[in-house]
């Protein structure tokens, strides 16, 4: 499966995230505390859209192998089942009538090593990481609520250039959505599918996995013809 031209696209999503954050840097430089060996965004649950897991996971199989692979692989199992239960204890709490912004709240408190993260508190996969991980450290709005690094220093109440990744996530779905439909995937959902790092580390996207819709062949489409 070739998705070159959807990939270009995540690129140039990914060009735009870096040059906002590095826009944001450059003017309050001392507000945005990122730095080598920090690793505290490297604990946050977040998910990835269906283009953002495929990209990934096509870096790491082009780029990682031999033990770091390995490391990392074990890495990713043990995550991803932390992430699996405290999915479906949120899960459970919303089927008993908790509201779903008080779940999604304590969720957000909850911190889980990435997979990505070794022993150095590097990340393994730097170069192609999520662009949550490269947003992290400036403002930024989600459904209308603003947040930040609890480590960097914005104040409270004072105006800063905000990066609106309900933006970002529409265009992440767009292309999603665009990709599932050039497969011509049997899966209608595909293009809203989410999941955490780990788990597109992890998974194998076959062509069955994803659905994809075996075209006839010349021969077929004679033969069937011949019938008719």
């Amino acid at each position: 499966m070739d998705f070159s031209m959807f990939f270009k696209q995540y690129e140039a999503l990914v060009q735009q995230a870096d040059a906002l954050f590095g826009r944001v840097r450059q003017e309050y430089g001392p507000c945005v505390r990122c730095q080598e060996g920090c690793s505290d965004c490297c604990h946050a649950l977040f998910d990835l859209t269906l283009v953002e897991a495929l990209y990934i996971k096509a870096k790491f199989d082009e780029q990682c192998e031999g033990k770091p692979r390995e490391e990392l692989i074990e890495r990713a199992n043990e995550a991803d089942r932390q992430i699996y239960r405290l999915k479906r204890q949120a899960f459970k709490e919303h089927e008993q009538g908790r509201p779903e912004d008080q779940i999604l709240e304590e969720m957000a408190t909850q911190r889980v090593r990435c997979p990505a993260l070794n022993a150095q508190d590097r990340c393994d996969i730097y170069a192609f990481r999520p662009i949550t991980c490269r947003i992290y450290g400036i403002p930024t709005v989600i459904g209308g609520k603003a947040h930040t690094c609890g480590l960097s220093d914005f104040n409270p109440g004072e105006t800063y250039p905000t990066v609106k990744m309900d933006a970002i996530y529409q265009r992440l779905y767009e292309i999603s959505l665009a990709l599932s439909q050039a497969i011509e995937s049997r899966y209608p959902g595909l293009a809203d599918m989410l999941v955490p790092l780990s788990m597109a580390l992890l998974t194998d996207y076959t062509e069955e996995y994803l659905g994809v819709r075996q075209k006839k062949s010349d021969t077929d489409a004679t033969s069937a013809g011949d019938k008719e």
